[in-house]
């Protein structure tokens, strides 16, 4: 069994076995993860910084019934 953190593997081709992708989430997604940096930046830029390092980035499901999706970006500003 290979385990990876990458979404693929030099050479193989991949197969989903469980399904396919859902669209509107990998979507919603993506707009999430869009609007978390660009938070991070303004507040950075805000700050005087020239640069965000050591970003992690985490996602939740919240709310009742899983209705909710919470994205949270970190970082820490600095000038170069």
């Amino acid at each position: 069994m290979i385990i990876s953190t990458t979404p693929t593997l030099e050479g193989r081709p991949i197969r989903d076995i469980v399904g396919g992708r859902a669209g509107a989430y990998e979507s919603t997604l993506r707009d999430a993860r869009r609007q978390a940096f660009a938070e991070l930046e303004a507040e950075a830029r805000r700050l005087g910084a020239d640069a965000v390092v050591a970003v992690d980035i985490d996602y939740e499901v919240v709310g009742q019934g899983g209705s909710m999706l919470m994205v949270s970006v970190s970082g820490t500003a600095v000038q170069l």
